[in-house]
């Protein structure tokens, strides 16, 4: 049994299967998500979170798609393992290693996302210049101390920068502004602008959010270009 259960995970058909399977499921999601309303709300939410409140009608290509890409992080976890046992005594280590480094890329780029849906937070607030907003690990609390907006003669806004400070009990503990493609950022949570108003008073949309995979994603898309680019430098001086 577990010489059966070894083979399937080392299997090359294993992961060819898995990959129709899952392009499949993906395929049949295309046209379930336009149809239905409750995915509106996907983004606003951790998956895991959000997977909890739907009905299984709804989402069973997502479980289902959940469950494959398990199998294959196992899959390519024994396959890979199987890859460097087999080929350690090889001359060429980098050509060995470069599709195994691959490989962990895409692992850590799965962790990132396992990490996201099941930790995450994301939350949205109207605030105006004064607002106080309790942070969604209750011991601190951000205050909006001011909303500078440069609008132009005909009404558009040129540039914009959110003044805050974060105050824990009675004690202000850091200030910091939000400007354009510069988010704050405190204890893991990004407090970013996602529109603003200038007239007839001055007010912003807030997003605060935490993705603890963030930085599992970035080494993950590090990895997975770096054995792309060592791969193909190697198969390009061979054929020389």
């Amino acid at each position: 049994m577990f010489r059966h259960i070894t083979q399937f995970f080392l299997s090359i058909r294993t992961t060819i299967w898995l990959l129709w399977f899952l392009m499949a499921l993906l395929f049949a999601g295309a046209f379930i998500m336009p149809a239905r309303e409750e995915f509106q709300a996907i983004q606003s939410m951790p998956l895991f979170e959000w997977l909890k409140v739907q009905p299984i009608s709804v989402t069973w290509w997502l479980w289902c798609s959940i469950i494959i890409l398990a199998i294959l992080t196992i899959n390519t976890i024994f396959c890979s393992i199987e890859s460097i046992i087999k080929k350690r005594k090889a001359t060429q280590w980098l050509l060995l290693i470069s599709p195994q480094i691959i490989h962990i890329g895409f692992l850590f780029i799965l962790l990132a996302h396992l990490l996201s849906s099941t930790g995450g937070f994301k939350g949205i607030a109207v605030a105006r210049e004064g607002t106080f907003l309790k942070m969604p690990n209750d011991s601190i609390t951000l205050n909006v101390r001011a909303i500078n907006i440069d609008v132009d003669q005909y009404g558009y806004i040129n540039d914009w920068e959110v003044d805050v400070e974060y105050i824990s009990g009675q004690n202000k503990i850091l200030k910091d502004r939000i400007k354009p493609n510069a988010p704050s950022l405190k204890e893991g949570f990004n407090i970013n602008v996602k529109d603003l108003q200038a007239f007839p008073e001055k007010a912003v949309l807030l997003q605060v959010s935490r993705e603890p995979g963030a930085l599992w994603a970035l080494i993950g898309g590090i990895l997975f270009m770096t054995g792309i680019i060592i791969l193909i430098v190697l198969k390009m001086r061979m054929e020389r």
